[in-house]
């Protein structure tokens, strides 16, 4: 069988202006999912605000993205409510109000139950639930009524993994807040959906499945036969913040390749 490829050329065609005079906010900005929406918003015409725990991949996130005044890269971790705090303070002095967040910090620790500490435990839950809980709590007072949150799941809490109990079940946790908050959240009409990536070529995907062999299994796996890119995710993740999905709430999207729901032939 020939091997589906992704072909950028396709996604060249976007709105420039979709997102102009809008504000976002990228937690886990300087990599990965985080830094390809950074990138896909700031050609959309948005200001964005990425942040993420490390300076120097702030720095060089910065440097590539290349935005100017439109971009504000500040160092937080989102499970220190008082960095949000400053964050949110930041932001707010910089931009004044924020139309967009896009919730995607997360940690991976892919291991076999009995293997797990602790303190394995308090970092994974800290930075994919309580994190993702906090960043939407401490960006409400910043949100213009109207806007829109997504918030980053994962296809493994469709099924089940078994090195990744604890991984996905934070995952798990995080989708269904996108169902109660796009309810709790409505009578502002923010809206709040989630993407759940499948297998994407980033630096948790390589440092979790980190041989060739692995890679290729996780490959086979896939119904379109490859794996999926950051820049896939980030269109997923402009859909959901622009107004093209005005009327898509307390949805959890699947952009995976079909691995979730589907078979390989």
């Amino acid at each position: 069988m020939t091997q589906n490829t992704y072909d950028a050329a396709r996604f060249e065609g976007f709105d420039a202006a979709r997102f102009e005079g809008k504000v976002a906010l990228i937690t886990g900005g300087a990599t990965g999912m985080g830094l390809a929406t950074a990138r896909r918003l700031l050609d959309e015409g948005a200001k964005v605000v990425i942040t993420g725990r490390s300076e120097d991949r702030l720095k060089r996130a910065a440097e590539r993205l290349d935005a100017g005044d439109r971009l504000l890269a500040l160092p937080a971790d989102v499970a220190k409510p008082a960095d949000l705090d400053r964050l949110m303070g930041a932001v707010r002095e910089r931009f004044g109000h924020l139309d967009v967040v896009f919730a995607n910090a997360g940690v991976g620790v892919f291991k076999r139950i009995e293997e797990f500490t602790e303190e394995d435990f308090d970092s994974v839950v800290d930075a994919n639930f309580k994190g993702v809980f906090f960043t939407v709590k401490h960006a409400l007072p910043l949100l213009k009524d109207g806007s829109s949150i997504v918030i980053n799941a994962s296809w493994t809490h469709h099924k089940g993994l078994a090195i990744g109990s604890l991984y996905a079940a934070t995952k798990a946790a995080a989708a269904n807040l996108t169902k109660t908050l796009a309810s709790d959240l409505s009578d502002r009409g923010i809206r709040v959906n989630a993407v759940s990536p499948g297998y994407i070529d980033t630096d948790m995907f390589r440092e979790s499945v980190p041989t060739d062999e692995a890679r290729e299994a996780s490959r086979q796996d896939v119904v379109l036969k490859r794996i999926g890119t950051p820049e896939e995710v980030a269109a997923a993740v402009a859909f959901l913040a622009s107004h093209d999905a005005s009327y898509v709430n307390g949805v959890d999207l699947l952009v995976d390749g079909g691995v979730a729901n589907s078979i390989p032939a």
